[in-house]
């Protein structure tokens, strides 16, 4: 079992290693499930898989976190590292086009200023 702070420290081409050694083990264990090999085997099918979705994860991880680096004050940012949030957060008016006003309310509101009322106590 591969702890995932463990394979951080490892290099591109150390956690492809890793994981093509994961898969070949995999493989063996299906060949001997199928041909009724021991039990210890086959009950380590599951953290086989789960140290190959483990050293896939922390690739992924690693490359996303390097074309962050690389992309790192461009004008336009690839649409799978932008902020999902959701379609209609992405589509609302940003706070300076929320308060912006048109001409004709401008003009109106100087025309037509808040009454304020001064209640008597």
């Amino acid at each position: 079992m591969v702890k995932a702070h463990e394979l951080r420290d490892l290099s591109k081409e150390e956690l492809l290693k890793q994981l093509q050694e994961r898969r070949k083990e995999l493989s063996e264990l299906h060949v001997a499930k199928v041909t009724d090999g021991a039990a210890s085997k086959i009950a380590k099918i599951k953290s086989v898989r789960k140290s190959i979705a483990r050293i896939l994860t922390v690739h992924n991880q690693q490359q996303k976190e390097g074309i962050r680096k690389a992309v790192a004050g461009a004008k336009y940012i690839p649409k799978d590292l932008r902020s999902k949030k959701t379609r209609a957060m992405r589509r609302a008016l940003s706070k300076a086009e929320r308060t912006k006003k048109t001409h004709k309310q401008r003009r109106m509101a100087a025309a037509f200023p808040k009454v304020k009322y001064a209640v008597k106590a």
